[in-house]
């Protein structure tokens, strides 16, 4: 895998300025790496300010370019293999905060998946469709009924019908894209999907359809399961609740307060649904990572730690074997040095399911860490993850560091720390040797 850059800099390493590009200093630079060595595939300036970017958008969907960016007063489309600029669009007026960026269906019959953009202020959330091919926008702007809506999904029903599902004051609703379409332009809905079960349940004035009722929805995702639709997790001010992406039923709740981060997925036990971790602040500077099993939401796993500073959220990486590494920040209660945990105190755990009352702790990470991705590197082979750290704050300067290391290379300077009743019968180097022997796989 390789990864992409978007930063402010004055001259690029290969050899182009802004200066050159006809651009103020210092301007964007969209940069590829290679994911292998670090090497600069591509680099693209931009016109300066830099307001948001969103890449990796789904797949197969026809289009030549992979990245969106907002950048001045206009949006960019980048093709991610070469850095060419596929199209370049004047700004939508009032859309320079962040704003998600929808894969929808084609809309304008040019044979391209489009796109959406969603922005939302303390009145109003508003969608506007663009071309794919394009970028020229698609009928006008239409305004939806939801004022919290800081990050819009798009979820897909079994009938094969596209809701985008919008957070408000009295809880979580999905609103169907034809009726979107309907209002942005007569007859472009015609081309997409209904779903009777779906629409059987939406209100007759505002075409929503609720799907969980509460006066304090945080967050939503979608699980990253293979099934098709993927159930809807949503994180309240006082719960984590888990509904039926098919039926809208409510298949479990877990009572909790004061979520840290958002969630995250991975096979605790061999029931090939996946379970979620969840990081709950239980105050005095201490947090509880909970593993909550996917079918039942009953409590699997829990150990308390010293919540540090600029933690990432937790993740996993599925293995051959039906179940999932985790991979996790902060540091035991009895390592820190003080009441209050630095930033120079954190370590990352990784926990082996068959060896739940152990931890590998590692200490190799001291720098402000910007973002923290745990992936598959080579099918049944290699896992890895990359680690961005730099600055601490926001606009200032400094250098930015790109590590990958795969997983297992921090295993021999590990330290296995016990957790629990008995803490295990099996010796540090057998823990060891149980994560070296490990081999990764996708979902």
């Amino acid at each position: 895998m390789d990864v992409l850059f978007v930063l402010k800099m004055r001259e690029g390493s290969q050899n182009n300025t802004c200066a050159d590009a006809g651009l103020p200093s210092p301007c964007v630079f969209v940069v590829a790496v290679d994911g292998t060595d670090g090497e600069t595939l591509w680099e693209r300036p931009l016109h300066p300010e830099f307001h948001w970017a969103q890449c990796g958008l789904e797949k197969e969907t026809g289009r030549t370019w992979d990245c969106l960016l907002s950048h001045f007063d206009q949006l960019t489309a980048v093709d991610k293999y070469s850095g060419e600029i596929r199209w370049q669009q004047p700004q939508p007026p009032g859309l320079h905060s962040t704003v998600p960026v929808l894969s929808v269906p084609d809309l304008d019959g040019d044979k391209l998946s489009d796109v959406a953009l969603v922005a939302s202020d303390v009145t109003q959330t508003q969608l506007i469709f663009l071309s794919g091919k394009t970028g020229v926008q698609i009928g006008s702007t239409v305004a939806l009924d939801s004022t919290e809506t800081p990050k819009p999904l798009l979820h897909c029903t079994t009938e094969g019908s596209h809701y985008v599902l919008l957070q408000k004051d009295t809880g979580l609703y999905g609103l169907a894209l034809w009726r979107i379409a309907a209002k942005a332009k007569a007859g472009m809905e015609v081309s997409l999907k209904k779903d009777k079960h779906w629409e059987s349940h939406a209100n007759a004035t505002s075409g929503l359809v609720p799907i969980y009722e509460s006066d304090s929805v945080r967050q939503v995702l979608k699980t990253e399961e293979k099934e098709d639709p993927s159930n809807l997790l949503l994180v309240t001010g006082k719960e984590v609740a888990l509904v039926n992406g098919k039926n809208l039923q409510l298949l479990w709740r877990f009572n909790t307060s004061s979520v840290l981060s958002e969630p995250s997925f991975g096979h605790f036990n061999k029931d090939g649904v996946l379970d979620v971790v969840v990081e709950e602040d239980i105050g005095n500077y201490t947090k509880r990572i909970i593993i909550l099993d996917g079918k039942s939401g009953d409590e699997l796993w829990e150990v308390n730690l010293s919540a540090t500073p600029n933690a990432p959220r937790p993740a996993s990486i599925h293995t051959i074997n039906s179940i999932s590494i985790f991979v996790f920040w902060g540091v035991m209660p009895t390592e820190t040095n003080s009441s209050v945990p630095l930033k120079s105190d954190q370590r990352s755990y990784m926990l082996h399911p068959l060896y739940s009352k152990v931890l590998l702790e590692s200490t190799n990470v001291m720098d402000h860490i910007i973002t923290f991705k745990a992936t598959l590197l080579e099918r049944g082979r290699h896992a890895a993850y990359f680690l961005l750290t730099g600055p601490g704050t926001e606009g200032d300067e400094g250098t930015v560091v790109l590590t990958k290391r795969k997983l297992k290379q921090d295993i021999p300077q590990s330290k296995v720390v016990r957790i629990g009743p008995g803490g295990g019968s099996e010796t540090s180097e057998d823990i060891k040797e149980a994560f070296s022997r490990l081999r990764f796989r996708d979902w």
